[in-house]
């Protein structure tokens, strides 16, 4: 699914989180964001989704202005074609790991018994369906929010340091599992890394500054 951000910008009062930002990402691509801490590419993944607000430019997905959209349609759109995959997992604790990989697909209607233990095996936790989150191990949870994140197949897909609570080997497979999985369903994948090892990992690595994103 293609996202298509122009001239971005987001203020906190009169101080500028950042500015100058356009980029595109095809259908497909894996494109990585970096940049020092505190110069917003959470809030950027955020505005990417329609989940933040911003103060100029446009973020189109599917070729639709997400400012154009009411709050319900926006909501529609991400329910249908966005997928999340977060530092701290944010799995549901009262909720074994298959209910909460289907999650997705019951708020859309669709529950498929035999799509969500297929998903468990591709990501490596075949059998593991009916233990508690407080079962897993850190890598194993971050499988499970792989998992629920394209249970729906999404177009989109937007990573926030999914690694960052990893050791390097387990972040490793992480990232094995992650990109995997988004090529085979054809998702677009965005992620936001302070990790070189994850950023070098992409079809493309840009640089967010307050100012701009680069190359």
């Amino acid at each position: 699914m293609t996202l298509h951000i122009t001239n971005l910008a987001k203020h906190y009062g009169n101080a500028a989180v950042f500015q100058n930002i356009s980029l595109r990402v095809a259908p497909g691509e894996f494109v990585a964001i970096v940049g020092e801490s505190g110069v917003g590419k959470s809030t950027l993944l955020n505005c990417m989704a329609g989940l933040d607000s911003w103060d100029e430019g446009t973020v189109a997905l599917k070729g639709v202005d997400l400012k154009s959209l009411t709050d319900d349609a926006r909501a529609l759109l991400r329910r249908e074609h966005v997928g999340f995959v977060f530092q701290a997992f944010h799995v549901l604790p009262h909720l074994d790991v298959a209910q909460n990989v289907a999650l997705p697909l019951l708020l859309l209607g669709q529950q498929d018994n035999a799509r969500v233990e297929a998903m468990l095996g591709a990501v490596g936790l075949g059998g593991l369906g009916a233990r508690l989150p407080q079962q897993l191990s850190g890598g194993q949870l971050q499988r499970v929010a792989i998992a629920r994140a394209l249970i729906h197949r999404p177009g989109l897909l937007l990573a926030d340091e999914p690694t960052g609570n990893l050791d390097p080997t387990t972040a490793a497979k992480v990232m094995d599992a992650l990109i995997a999985q988004t090529r085979e369903h054809g998702a677009s994948l965005v992620l936001v890394t302070h990790s070189q090892a994850a950023a070098a990992r992409a079809d493309r690595v840009l640089y967010l500054r307050s100012d701009g994103i680069a190359p």
